[in-house]
């Protein structure tokens, strides 16, 4: 159990460093495109101003008002002459007027007609167009279109990131590092909290075993010398209960603690299924309620066949107990992608249950069944067994009805 704990919460701590640095990085991600695509605009809005040339009349300037405060003088003395650009004019019908390529070498005017062709069909004013960002402006009975380099203020973004991932991946190494390594110490608490709960059961377990005993034996010997008396047998069906109370703890305990003892093997899970219900048959009918069986036949399972039966038995004890009288069980046995069993049965109070708290040990659904023979540590009893074949189990409920769903794996 401790080793579950320990698991779980190393799991939970590197999952929340893996969501916290992945935010991190998205941020980043989304902060270096935005400033990439202002920064680039801002390049193509001061050519298009400048009418989509360089010439004499280019000056460097200002950024445009709206991102001023951002980026503040983009277009400088320096960075003017090293701009990579190219514009293309059209027409009123959108033929292609000219093309002006003084700024770039590397793209011939075909490639630069293709790329206004690709801009056009994105129905924007500004975007990408492979490693060129572009603006649309008017222009004199037409429209023009500024092509600016962006291959290397992307490739710059590129490995900025890269090397944020690699940070980033570090550091959350790191950290999971540590967090293993403290991860006993920090559980260290809970771990003696169990420790000592082992203990007490164990104690209580060998304290209380013997003078039940005692007074057993003593109640058969004061039996036998006055005779039959209802004080005699209430004293020892109240022993007999605290007696099964102890071993049902102790059996808890020693489940929850270590699973290795198991008797794995493969057995006839249907036929399993169907004997334990079996033995329902009378106690049911003799409450005045129905047992129904769907076994599917021939399903075969690898696991502690004698478990196996107690789980399905303290399910269909359950059901037994808080099924209405003369309402209906019904215990299935399927496959799907595992061997799954289902025990229902009617419960006109089943708005009432508190699903999350049906596997608390001595929780009891309904508090007014006081004396009916349970302690409420059976279903307990069955989580620990289904966790101990690896499994899941679930309680569910629907119109006056409640169900258990185990899935053995």
């Amino acid at each position: 159990m401790i080793y579950n704990l320990r698991k779980k919460f190393i799991l939970i701590s590197g999952v929340s460093i893996f969501c916290v640095l992945f935010g991190i990085f998205v941020m980043m991600f989304v902060m270096s495109h935005v400033q990439l695509n202002g920064t680039m605009d801002a390049l193509t809005e001061a050519i298009a101003e400048n009418g989509g040339v360089f010439s004499e009349r280019f000056q460097p300037g200002p950024a445009p008002p709206s991102r001023r405060h951002t980026y503040g003088n983009v277009i400088t003395e320096e960075t003017a002459h090293s701009i990579r650009f190219f514009t293309v004019w059209l027409g009123g019908d959108r033929e292609i007027l000219r093309v002006n390529r003084d700024s770039i070498f590397s793209i011939s005017e075909s490639q630069a007609q293709e790329y206004a062709g690709d801009a056009l069909e994105t129905g924007k004013e500004k975007g990408w167009v492979s490693d060129y960002r572009f603006k649309v402006f008017p222009s004199d009975g037409g429209m023009g279109i500024v092509f600016v380099n962006g291959e290397m203020p992307r490739l710059m973004v590129s490995r900025f990131l890269f090397t944020t991932v690699l940070i980033l991946l570090v550091s959350g190494l790191a950290v999971l590092i540590l967090i293993i390594l403290i991860s006993k110490r920090v559980v260290r608490p809970a771990a003696e909290s169990y420790e000592k709960q082992k203990q007490f059961i164990t104690d209580a377990n060998h304290e209380l075993k013997t003078p039940l005993t005692l007074i057993l034996s003593d109640l058969d010997i004061v039996e036998s010398e006055v005779g039959k008396n209802e004080w005699i047998d209430d004293m020892r069906s109240e022993g007999e209960r605290m007696r099964l109370l102890v071993n049902q703890l102790v059996m808890l305990s020693r489940m929850d603690e270590d699973s290795s003892n198991l008797c794995m093997a493969l057995f006839d899970l249907s036929s399993a299924v169907l004997d334990t219900a079996s033995e329902f048959q009378l106690l049911a009918a003799d409450r005045q309620k129905e047992l129904l069986t769907e076994i599917e036949p021939l399903i075969e399972y690898h696991g502690d066949e004698g478990l196996i039966r107690r789980l399905i038995a303290i399910l269909l004890d359950n059901a037994v107990k808080y099924c209405d009288r003369g309402g209906k069980i019904k215990i299935s046995l399927y496959r799907k992608r595992h061997p799954t069993i289902t025990v229902e049965n009617t419960y006109d109070n089943v708005k009432k249950l508190e699903l999350e708290r049906l596997f608390d040990r001595f929780y009891r659904a309904d508090p007014s069944r006081t004396f009916d023979g349970s302690f409420g540590v059976g279903l307990s009893i069955a989580r620990a067994i289904v966790k101990n074949h690896q499994g899941n189990i679930l309680a569910y409920k629907k119109e006056k009805l409640i169900g258990f769903k185990v899935e053995l794996k």
